[in-house]
């Protein structure tokens, strides 16, 4: 098994990401990975945050560099109105 078909067998949980994101979304600063651990709610493996900040970025809402990862991600006015209006089913 190669640690491609590893990591397929094992995605990290939707809530876990979601913890990450806000962690992340409610900082407003750069966050080296340590710090960003540390301010967890709830602790994570290493991997498993390093898997996720990997989707983050692929994604487009951080940015990773030398000091750390960044929140860059802003919807757009026109989104976040369609979805105050949208229907609630």
């Amino acid at each position: 098994m190669t640690a491609s078909e590893a990591q397929l067998m094992h995605s990290p949980r939707l809530a876990t990401v979601l913890m990450v994101e806000k962690t992340l979304k409610d900082a407003g600063e750069v966050l080296k990975v340590a710090e960003l651990k540390r301010r967890l709610p709830k602790k994570i493996m290493h991997s498993t945050l390093l898997q996720i900040l990997d989707y983050l970025q692929e994604s487009g809402k951080i940015i990773i560099g030398t000091k750390g990862a960044l929140w860059v991600y802003r919807p757009t006015p026109e989104l976040e109105a369609m979805i105050k209006g949208g229907l609630e089913i």
